[in-house]
């Protein structure tokens, strides 16, 4: 069987069975792009290991091209197509793993505020369009791309329920909003109505100035100088500054917090968490609960009086 001819039957095979692979997908082409169309059994440890090093230093992507590959090897070895996998046994250092930016409440304020200052003529994202979109990804814990694929239809308001329509996985389910967001998007639909944009069923929601839909560029083109008008900055030894997509962290890490405080029973409510975020399992949203300062506070606290109630009681 050709390279080629085995990567496309390993995608379809993954995305039969619910992933979205898109990413994945792109670099098993690379890979076949780089290595050539021949047969895979031919495929050496060489022209392999030239492909995850490429001509840059090292980074977390090779450890993405290198799970990928090792995925896509196992499925190989399991019906015959090769009888080793060519990858290398041994691999480099692991880098330190990325760590999301979670937004503090003042933070959150400022990114609000400085949505009400003056914007160039030339950003295509209106100061109010900017507000209801961060407030949406934070206040509904949406990833950027399912709050710039809602549609009109998708907003239903009377009933204060958004509509996630083939998101991640290829799943839709349906995200109950709370009162104040209900306000923000109420006032912002008013808005978009006054402007005379596109009011069809199908029109998107959050639109530009001109009533077009916002692509991610352009969302986070305008976050990156919002986020430097605010001054929120990261000064650790990350290499990325707090990104869009930091604010659905922020509101998973936030939620657990002040289920925490609250006395609730946490890891029950992290399956309704993880439903409401649209993950596969409850592993995907642990993940996402970044153990910062003040949540290792609550954990340890709630530990303790599990652990020793004769001495917190006493």
């Amino acid at each position: 069987m050709k390279l080629l001819q085995g990567v496309t039957q390993y995608i379809e095979y993954k995305q039969s069975v619910g992933m979205a692979f898109q990413n994945e997908a792109k670099i098993l082409r690379s890979f076949c792009r780089g290595i050539g169309d021949v047969e895979i059994g031919n495929v050496g440890d060489d022209p392999v290991r030239q492909f995850l090093d490429g001509s840059q230093p090292l980074t977390l992507y090779w450890y993405r091209k290198y799970e990928t590959l090792l995925g896509f090897y196992r499925y190989a070895m399991l019906r015959n197509y090769v009888s080793e996998s060519p990858l290398p046994k041994s691999l480099p250092k692991v880098a330190q793993r990325f760590r999301p930016h979670i937004y503090t409440t003042d933070e959150i304020k400022r990114l609000l505020r400085a949505t009400d200052a003056p914007q160039p003529n030339w950003c295509k994202i209106s100061p109010r369009t900017m507000r209801a979109l961060l407030l949406t990804l934070y206040g509904a814990g949406l990833r950027i791309s399912e709050a710039l694929k809602l549609t009109i239809a998708d907003a239903d308001l009377q009933t204060d329920v958004l509509t996630i329509r083939e998101s991640k996985f290829y799943k839709s389910r349906l995200v109950p909003i709370g009162r104040d967001l209900s306000g923000v998007l109420n006032d912002y639909a008013a808005h978009r109505r006054q402007t005379s944009h596109c009011a069809e069923a199908t029109a998107p929601f959050f639109c530009t100035r001109k009533g077009r839909p916002i692509n991610r560029g352009n969302a986070r083109s305008a976050f990156a100088r919002l986020r430097k008008q605010a001054g929120v900055v990261r000064n650790d030894d990350t290499r990325y500054q707090p990104r869009l997509h930091d604010l659905r962290h922020s509101h998973a890490v936030h939620r657990v917090l002040a289920w925490y405080r609250a006395g609730e029973d946490v890891q029950r409510l992290l399956a309704h968490l993880s439903t409401y975020l649209g993950h596969v399992s409850i592993a995907a949203t642990q993940r996402y609960l970044t153990m910062t300062p003040e949540l290792l506070c609550q954990a340890g606290k709630r530990f303790e009086r599990y652990a020793y109630p004769e001495v917190i009681n006493g």
